[in-house]
């Protein structure tokens, strides 16, 4: 389970007195902890533990941006270093490629028809077969991009 995987790498940061990969693993543990708690469980599956991660993923780009903003490249590069140990966690991402032709492949399923209009139904089915192999923006980009060329 990835969340084993998670503690063991974080006790062994500690060993290794990494204190950026034993902060940043800290904090996700805390996360991950929180959500169990609310959940009402002891262990988190794999899903909902890349749901954490990628949340926090998400957090850093926002704060690189703010700091690349602010002219704080010392905070854009320490934050862009934590994105990187998360993103260790992720699961392999597709490529565009793959992504494309799933995206292909549900829309000739709908009947080859589908428009803009369809855009919630086709992500949602595309979503579903990508599961975490994939970024959402991404999927969301090469699906309006399929479905405006109708």
């Amino acid at each position: 389970m990835l969340e084993e995987k998670i503690l063991a790498d974080y006790k062994q940061a500690m060993k290794n007195r990494d204190r950026l990969r034993s902060s940043v693993l800290s904090f996700l543990r805390s996360s991950l902890k929180n959500l169990a708690i609310d959940k009402r469980k002891d262990m988190l599956s794999d899903e909902e533990v890349i749901s954490v991660i990628k949340k926090q993923i998400k957090q850093r780009e926002d704060s690189i941006e703010q700091f690349k903003r602010g002219g704080r490249t010392d905070l854009s590069e320490k934050e862009t270093k934590e994105k990187e140990i998360l993103e260790s966690y992720l699961p392999e991402q597709l490529g565009e490629e793959k992504i494309r032709a799933i995206v292909d492949e549900i829309v000739v399923s709908l009947g080859g028809t589908a428009s803009m209009v369809d855009m919630g139904k086709v992500m949602k089915e595309v979503m579903a077969k990508v599961g975490a192999s994939s970024d959402g923006k991404i999927v969301s980009s090469i699906v309006k991009d399929r479905l405006q060329k109708k």
